[in-house]
């Protein structure tokens, strides 16, 4: 599909600085370009929207999840963005606390990263369980995989809709997709989906939900007895050479209000200042204490320096 973007270029020494004009803030935000370098993978960039042009279609086309775009981009209509309008695409991502290795799953920000090889990770969208069936977290591994799947519908499934068969087979009408990674953990799976508009909102039984062309990249990547973690972390803070990063998103509750009504109501993020604190060390008098404020407030999932400007790099 052809899209109009205007992409924020990378310099040689590997950071920029640039400005973020959202919901009345101005964010001068330090990144890092390289997309596979220590502690943070991706970059941010802004693309200018056509007529047709929805959230949704952006978000896949971006590799993004839905609420993930609309929470960096406050105030926005999904459905109706507007032509020519500058959206932020969060493609910056600070890797979550826990193993490297195999894969790890953040039920906050509805992302994977996948560790493949020794010091690369790629980050694909998810979609998550919904508030009465949580996709559990804790450590456990993948134990088979299948291309094109049946899927047996748990009692509790067809309890909530009775029309549902007990058995689905392989095929268009399939809610498992075209592949499936089942875990150690019964019943749940990672796998892809005929209902792609699921990635990256809380809509699932708990199982985790991929858009069906990041499944099948990886599905021959994956070994039996693949490492898989699943944490929860809203905010995530890491050392990105001289930087100091905070990434925030929405938790599970404001994820859920984001997308029903475009706002949330505040909450603090458990322990930040402590975890800015421990992460700081020497530099703790450097930390721009106002800017982590607006970053805990506004919540949207954009990796931003944190020390104060004279005191970066």
């Amino acid at each position: 599909m052809d899209r109009r973007k205007f992409i924020i270029n990378a310099s040689n020494v590997g950071f920029m600085t640039f400005v973020f004009k959202t919901a009345a803030l101005s964010f001068e935000v330090s990144k890092n370009e390289n997309p596979n370098c220590g502690n943070v993978i991706g970059k941010t960039k802004i693309y200018i929207t056509k007529h047709e042009d929805t959230l949704l279609d952006i978000a896949r086309n971006n590799g993004l999840g839905f609420v993930e775009l609309v929470a960096a981009n406050a105030g926005v209509d999904p459905w109706v963005p507007g032509k020519q309008r500058e959206i932020i695409i969060p493609g910056a991502h600070l890797i979550p606390e826990g193993p490297r290795k195999g894969m790890l799953l953040n039920l906050i920000d509805q992302r994977m990263y996948l560790f493949t090889e020794p010091n690369s990770v790629v980050s694909y969208p998810i979609g998550t369980g919904r508030e009465a069936w949580d996709t559990p977290i804790g450590t456990t591994n993948i134990v088979r995989k299948k291309y094109k799947p049946t899927w047996f519908v748990p009692n509790s499934v067809r309890k909530e809709d009775p029309n549902l068969p007990a058995i689905i087979k392989p095929g268009p009408d399939n809610p498992l997709g075209n592949h499936a990674f089942y875990l150690g953990w019964p019943a749940y799976l990672i796998h892809g989906t005929n209902q792609p508009w699921g990635v990256g909102r809380r809509v699932s039984h708990g199982c985790i939900r991929m858009y069906p062309e990041d499944i099948a990249k990886i599905f021959n990547k994956i070994d039996i007895g693949t490492h898989v973690t699943v944490v929860k972390q809203e905010a995530k803070i890491e050392w990105v050479k001289n930087d100091l990063m905070l990434e925030v998103h929405p938790n599970g509750k404001q994820n859920l209000e984001l997308e029903r009504t475009g706002t949330f109501t505040f909450s603090k993020v458990p322990e930040l200042a402590y975890r800015i604190k421990e992460k700081a060390g020497k530099r703790l008098k450097d930390v721009d204490w106002n800017l982590v404020k607006r970053i805990e407030n506004k919540r949207q999932g954009i990796p931003m320096s944190i020390l104060v400007k004279e005191k970066r790099r």
